[in-house]
C-alpha cells in the first residue's frame, strides 16, 4: 500500500496536538509519513520518539515551509488562521508538488468562524445562520471579515486547479485536552476564548461579558473538533463526492449555540461557589477591563452557523452545549493552578 506524506503545522497546539494523536492512533496510521513543523528542538525531538519526522522551524521561514509543502501530497494547517504568508508557501510548494506529480495535493486549512463576526459588543443576537453546505451565502462574506483573506486566497488557488483545498472553521472550542502528547509536554491543552474569560473575571473578583452578553456563538468540544479533521481527510482519501473543495470545501465546526451571558453566568457561579467572586449575575466589562484584558470587545460579536456540511461526510460530534457549561468549573480550577505555577 502506497505511503501519503502528511505534511502538518501548529502540532504543538490545541486543535494540532488533538489532530497529531488522531493520526497517530488512526488505523491507517502505517501508511502516513507524518511531518511537523514545530519551534521547539526539544518538542521535536519528543516527536521523533512517536514516529514523526520534527523539523525544528517557524511560520517565518518561508523557504523551508514551501519546501515541505513540496515534498506532500496532503498539507494540514492548523497554527494560524491570519498568516497569509505561509499559505502563499504551502501553496508555493503544493503547486510544484502538483507539477511534478500531476496529481493535485490536499490542503487542509483551519480558519474559524470569526469570519462570520459583527459589530454586537454584547448588545443583541443577529438572526442570519450560516450554511456550510451553502457556497453561495458562503460566497457573500466581505473580504474584509476575519480570516477571509487567506481563506480566500486558498479558494482561488483551487480554482486553478493545482490543489484542492479544504477549510475547516471552529468555533469557541472547549474542554481541557488530554493525552499523550499533552503528558510528554507537547501540546497546549488549553482553548482560548472561554480561558481568556474566565481569567479576566477571576482577575476582577466577578464573572465579566461584554455588553449585556445576548450574542450568540456555537460551540464544539476539542475532541468534536479534532474528529473533524480526520472524518474529512477519510473522506477526502475515500474519494466521497460529499467531500468538495475549493469554493464548495467549508466545513464548521459545531454542536450547539450558547450566549456570551450563559458562559459569563456559569463562570460568576463558579467563583462565588470556591469563595472568589462577588455574585452569580455577571457584570458588564468596563472599557478600561476590555482594553486590558482582550484589546477589543471581540467576545460581544455573534458567529452563528450550522455544521450541515461537516455532518454530511459523516461527522457526529457528541458534545452539546450543556457540555459546554459543565466545562468551565474545570477551566475556573485550571486558571487558579495556573497563576499559583507562575508565583511559584
Amino acid at each position: 500500500m502506497s505511503k501519503s506524506n502528511i505534511f502538518l503545522t501548529g502540532v504543538t497546539g490545541y486543535i494540532g496536538g488533538s489532530v497529531l494523536e488522531r493520526l497517530l492512533n488512526h488505523p491507517n496510521a502505517a501508511t502516513f509519513n507524518l511531518t511537523a513543523l514545530v519551534r521547539s528542538p526539544e518538542k521535536a525531538e519528543k516527536l521523533k520518539t512517536l514516529g514523526v519526522n520534527a523539523v525544528v522551524g517557524s511560520h517565518s521561514d518561508l523557504p523551508l515551509i514551501e519546501k515541505l509543502a513540496s515534498e506532500s501530497d496532503v498539507v494540514i494547517a492548523m497554527a494560524d488562521a491570519d498568516n497569509l504568508d505561509a499559505a502563499r508557501a504551502e501553496l508555493r510548494g503544493l503547486k510544484k508538488r502538483f507539477e511534478e506529480t500531476g496529481e493535485a495535493p490536499i490542503l487542509i486549512h483551519t480558519s474559524g468562524t470569526g469570519v462570520l463576526t459583527d459589530n454586537a459588543v454584547g448588545a443583541y443576537a443577529y438572526d442570519t445562520i450560516y450554511d456550510d453546505a451553502d457556497a453561495d451565502q458562503i460566497e457573500t462574506l466581505a473580504p474584509t471579515q476575519p480570516h477571509r483573506n487567506v481563506d480566500l486566497e486558498l479558494v482561488n488557488a483551487d480554482k486553478e486547479g493545482y490543489v484542492k483545498t479544504f477549510i475547516i472553521l471552529p468555533s469557541t472550542i472547549y474542554g481541557i485536552a488530554k493525552g499523550k502528547l499533552v503528558e510528554l509536554g507537547i501540546q497546549n491543552p488549553y482553548s482560548i476564548q472561554i480561558p481568556v474569560t474566565i481569567d479576566a473575571s477571576v482577575r476582577r473578583g466577578q464573572g465579566g461579558m461584554v455588553g449585556e452578553g445576548k450574542n450568540l456563538w456555537p460551540s464544539v468540544s476539542n475532541e468534536d473538533i479534532a474528529d473533524l479533521y480526520i472524518v474529512l481527510l477519510d473522506a477526502i482519501l475515500a474519494k466521497n463526492p460529499a467531500a468538495t473543495h475549493g469554493r464548495e470545501g467549508f466545513y464548521f465546526g459545531e454542536n450547539g449555540e450558547h450566549s456570551l451571558y450563559q458562559i459569563s453566568e456559569a463562570i460568576a457561579k463558579v467563583l462565588v461557589e470556591i469563595g472568589k467572586g462577588k455574585s452569580p449575575v455577571p457584570t458588564s466589562f468596563t472599557t478600561e477591563e476590555i482594553n486590558k484584558y482582550f484589546g477589543a470587545p471581540y467576545l460581544g460579536t455573534n458567529s452563528r452557523c450550522r455544521a450541515n456540511h461537516s455532518r454530511a461526510i459523516g461527522w457526529k460530534p457528541v458534545k452539546t452545549t450543556a457540555d459546554m457549561l459543565a466545562s468551565i468549573k474545570p477551566e475556573v480550577e485550571a486558571s487558579f493552578h495556573r497563576k499559583s505555577l507562575l508565583l511559584a
